[in-house]
């Protein structure tokens, strides 16, 4: 029997619901996050000492931990320290872990995707070592990847000791990454818009509370540990802007997203080359060394961080040999040694690069102010390698607080950005996720499932069955001639809500309970023998998404509706297919186009009668 059509007594407004979903469970990863920015800062620190200690054994022969450049007036030296830097990276990677490989964010972002946030403790040991060995021997990589990793370790380790779900995990290993970075770069707002556009792969409180206060925590620990100047601190100078140079700073950030795509490509060419190369992969950071000594006898400036030349070139003190040095064999060598698997971060290298390249267009551009022009081809690149355009922007800023450039450097990494991404299907840190196989999506949008309610889809007119009928006088209309082939609602109906004598929702059959019962006669007792009592329910107020998940955990794919006042009154029934209309409507409009507005039609006066 059909139920009749119960009235809408459901508020229009849904008050069980808010702008986000957190909880005090939260409160527990702000504090577990206190402590994780702390190490995280205290890893970055000895990072960077260790990459001192690396330089000064494998080129001045000498112990000390203070940051220099890899240079040797040796040109054996030269060439020989980064093929036996390679050769003991491989050998850490081949016998410790492979997971060393690499700049670190691919494998961050991979632990997160399909690890459950779980990384081995020996990467958090493993990966500083191998990458400090990598850019002491004069590999040209940034500090940044590795500790990125490690601190992401530190926060993955801590929460795998403790009752955590894989979100909180991620959460905790993303506010270590974030930490770590910001305690390399001083540039904490950089770091936590790294995380949302690149790690964390959503934007909510619980998730972003945490972080930011990794990020905090870590920044605050850093300036006792190295200080709180800016990285690549330029003397405050008047900008001389104007619509012209605003026009040319869009000029800028296409030139620097075709440099973001060739060296892009590069590293994956490389990546190629070396794959089919003969040997075991444990000897490809040696080949890449050598790629590395060839391009420092070069030039010998490419080699190492590089955070001097950085400096030069934003402070426009850098001749035009080292701008051409830089931009073509620190290029070169950074994408050819990284697609060797060896251990490096990719954000010095592009912020030298991108710096080069600005102070190139500087010999040609209006003068702005000193080292403008190399900032904007910083952020540029950045927009265009990283695909996270407001991370570089903010990066860009952050590392020198040259704050009056905010315009233009926006303007320059979103064109970056945009004709990357038209261009590139991935970026450089995606590239290697697809590679192993896995797709990620860096698309954010709202859930259309999340904007709609089940009042909008479900099927009010449902067909109920009583409890206390006969199951034979029930199933027999599936059986009888004269109803197998009809395809009324009844027989097209899959769940049906069992009632009560006072109307009260009691259980659920679906059509195969009542089919089986009519194919294994007798069918003796009743429809309530064969329901499931207290199922599933949903509410009218519901979101589609709520309710789409109480289906996946269910594993049911049909479940009625009921008043959220009373339980037992029955609403209707909501399916699968239901939920599916909120992606329909996204569907059509995302790809349906149409014209609203139309500009009126001018109207001619009728022509005038001709007289005679």
């Amino acid at each position: 029997m059909a139920a009749p059509r119960p009235e809408h007594t459901t508020a229009t407004r849904a008050n069980h619901l808010g702008d986000f979903t957190v909880g005090r469970r939260v409160l527990l990863l702000v504090g577990l996050a206190v402590v994780i920015g702390a190490v995280s800062a205290v890893v970055a620190f000895a990072l960077l000492r260790l990459i001192g200690l690396a330089t000064n054994l494998f080129f001045h022969f000498r112990v000390d931990t203070a940051l220099t450049a890899p240079d040797s007036p040796h040109r054996l030296v030269i060439l020989g320290v980064p093929v036996l830097g390679g050769l003991i990276v491989g050998l850490l990677a081949r016998f410790g872990s492979e997971k060393i490989r690499g700049h670190g964010m691919p494998e961050a972002i991979e632990s997160i995707l399909t690890g459950g946030s779980r990384v081995q403790p020996r990467v958090a040991i493993l990966k500083p070592l191998s990458a400090a060995i990598s850019i002491g021997s004069g590999g040209p990589f940034g500090a940044e990847g590795p500790i990125i990793m490690t601190g992401g370790a530190v926060g993955s380790v801590l929460a795998q000791h403790l009752k955590l779900t894989a979100d909180e995990r991620k959460i905790l290993l993303v506010a270590g990454a974030a930490g770590g970075m910001a305690a390399t770069f001083n540039a904490p707002l950089a770091a936590v818009l790294l995380a949302v556009e690149l790690l964390l792969f959503e934007w909510r409180p619980r998730s972003f509370l945490p972080v930011a206060t990794g990020v905090a925590t870590a920044t605050v620990t850093r300036y006792g540990l190295l200080g709180s100047a800016p990285i690549f601190g330029v003397p405050a100078v008047h900008l001389h802007l104007d619509p012209g140079v605003y026009l040319l700073c869009v000029v800028a950030g296409c030139v620097g997203g075709v440099l973001a795509v060739l060296a892009t490509n590069l590293v994956y060419l490389a990546e190629d080359l070396f794959a089919k190369l003969p040997v075991h992969w444990m000897w490809w950071p040696a080949i890449g060394g050598l790629l590395i000594g060839i391009g420092g006898l070069i030039q010998p400036r490419a080699l190492g961080v590089g955070y001097d030349v950085i400096r030069d070139l934003l402070t426009g003190h850098a001749g035009l040999s080292l701008i051409v040095g830089i931009l073509v064999v620190k290029t070169l060598i950074w994408g050819l040694s990284l697609g060797s698997g060896t251990s490096g971060g990719v954000l010095a290298p592009v912020f030298m690069i991108g710096g080069a390249l600005g102070a190139l267009e500087a010999r040609v551009f209006p003068q702005v102010g000193p080292g403008f022009w190399a900032l904007v081809g910083l952020a540029a690149v950045v927009g265009g390698v990283m695909r996270s355009p407001l991370t570089g922007v903010v990066f860009s800023l952050e590392l020198t607080h040259e704050w009056s450039a905010l315009l233009p450097l926006a303007i320059a990494a979103t064109a970056g950005y945009g004709l990357s991404a038209l261009v590139l299907k991935r970026s450089v840190l995606t590239e290697k996720i697809a590679r192993r196989g896995h797709h990620l999506t860096r698309e954010y949008s709202i859930d259309p499932l999340e904007i709609m309610f089940i009042r909008e889809v479900m099927s009010s007119e449902v067909v109920t069955l009583r409890a206390d009928s006969p199951l034979a006088a029930v199933t027999a209309t599936f059986l009888s001639p004269e109803h197998v082939q009809v395809r009324d609602r009844q027989h097209r109906q899959r769940l049906y809500p069992v009632l009560d004598t006072e109307d009260r929702l009691v259980g659920v059959a679906t059509r195969r309970d009542l089919l089986d019962a009519a194919l294994n006669p007798p069918q003796s007792g009743t429809v309530r023998d064969i329901m499931v009592a207290d199922p599933v329910v949903a509410l009218p107020d519901e979101t589609l998404r709520e309710v789409a998940n109480r289906l996946a955990t269910s594993g049911v794919t049909r479940i009625p509706v009921v008043d959220r006042a009373d339980a037992s009154r029955l609403l209707g029934v909501v399916s699968v297919g239901q939920l599916l209309r909120a992606r329909l409507v996204d569907v059509r409009e995302d790809q349906h186009s149409e014209r609203i507005l139309r500009l009126p039609r001018r109207r001619t006066a009728p022509a005038e009668p001709v007289a005679g």
